[in-house]
């Protein structure tokens, strides 16, 4: 499956993202097809710049965003937002059974 995320670059503790195209196997990091776009989340606003025609044609091949893209995409009205999680993730505490 093709999945569009986000790829972590910059300095340590100034971190900047990318939007590529990659295959869900690959690593965050890792290998990616295209590059979509760049997002600033450091930055008053935050910065999104993404090639919206190339996005599109990315997800009308069939890729799957992530769930942070997907907000962001909302946010430029590329997608829907679609429904939101009532519950939160379990913190790694709980997830061990540590106390």
């Amino acid at each position: 499956m093709v999945r569009i995320r986000l790829r972590r670059i910059g300095a340590k503790k100034q971190p900047t993202y990318r939007f590529v195209v990659a295959d869900a196997r690959a690593p965050r990091d890792g290998r990616f097809i295209e590059i979509l776009g760049h997002y600033n989340p450091r930055t008053e606003p935050r910065t999104v710049v993404v090639d919206e025609t190339k996005a599109r044609e990315w997800l009308a091949k069939g890729a799957q965003p992530s769930e942070t893209v997907r907000r962001l995409f909302a946010e430029k009205g590329l997608v829907e937002r679609g429904p939101i999680p009532t519950t939160k993730r379990a913190s790694k505490s709980a997830k061990t059974g540590a106390a």
